[in-house]
């Protein structure tokens, strides 16, 4: 039951509906602090004329949020993975795909990043450099090209036509056999996806088996590290791939699995 609840729940997000908000906008407020609050405003500004009040711009949810948001996904990886990059300190790093208000941020932010896409990206930003181009069909000039590379929560996208991308079923085995080119031999590949029991969620995502990755990574590169961000959110850094581990996925149904790895 709770499956059919959660699937229909993301059926409602993918159609621009979310309940969960819907229902807290609704929900009757404690809202006699929002009236006592501008009345004693008023009241402290008497006749000073530094600021006079504008349109009216209620905020009623922020008051009881936390001070910020530190877990899931995106969160962990992008703060690990940028952390590792400012310590390995490469010649030269290429990002494919990654989120360029967290990752490719964190990193513009001590050094020169390259960021390859297939959608658009108009701005120009400092120590940031863009090519668009679909690494499922790999530019020849992106051979051997560098040592240190990044795709982070990007290839479970390949092939499935989410972002204007061409349908293709293997675009993410593609994708990864491109990287081991991109990459000089001994360079380092750092990589994550969605892991749990294996599946696509057409057209949002696949989901990897742990078990799965390891056995198409191991074609072409040697196992590092291995860390993960679980169902709750919570990171894992460097942990031990078990035969129990890896055959549960960590126990995880959509976690976060972080890869580090060397070329072979």
């Amino acid at each position: 039951m709770k499956l059919i609840i959660r699937n229909f729940y993301k059926t409602l997000l993918f159609y621009g509906c979310d309940p969960k908000k819907f229902l807290k906008a609704i929900r009757p407020l404690k809202t006699d602090w929002f009236n006592a609050d501008f009345e004693e405003l008023k009241r402290q500004k008497g006749i000073d004329k530094t600021f006079q009040f504008g349109s009216m711009y209620p905020n009623l949810m922020d008051r009881n949020k936390k001070g910020g948001v530190m877990n899931g996904h995106y969160f962990h990886q992008d703060l690990y993975v940028a952390r590792l990059i400012n310590l390995a300190k490469p010649k030269k790093h290429l990002d494919i795909g990654s989120r360029t208000d967290g990752f490719v941020a964190h990193v513009a932010s001590y050094r020169e990043i390259e960021l390859i896409d297939i959608r658009k990206i108009n701005c120009t930003v400092k120590n940031i450099d863009f090519r668009q181009a679909d690494l499922m069909e790999l530019p020849s000039d992106l051979i051997d090209y560098c040592d240190s590379v990044s795709s982070l929560h990007a290839i479970e996208h390949f092939g499935l036509g989410r972002y204007g991308d061409p349908i293709d079923y293997f675009g993410y085995l593609k994708a990864i056999h491109n990287i081991a080119k991109i990459l000089i031999s001994g360079g380092t590949f750092y990589f994550s996806v969605p892991i749990g029991p294996q599946r696509i969620e057409f057209n949002a995502h696949r989901i990897f088996s742990v078990e799965y990755l390891i056995n198409i990574l191991s074609q072409n590169f040697k196992i590092t590290s291995f860390s993960y961000v679980d169902d709750k959110g919570e990171f894992f850094e460097d942990v031990e791939l078990t035969i129990d581990n890896i055959k549960s996925n960590f126990s995880c149904q959509y976690g976060c699995g972080i890869f580090i790895l060397t070329k072979n």
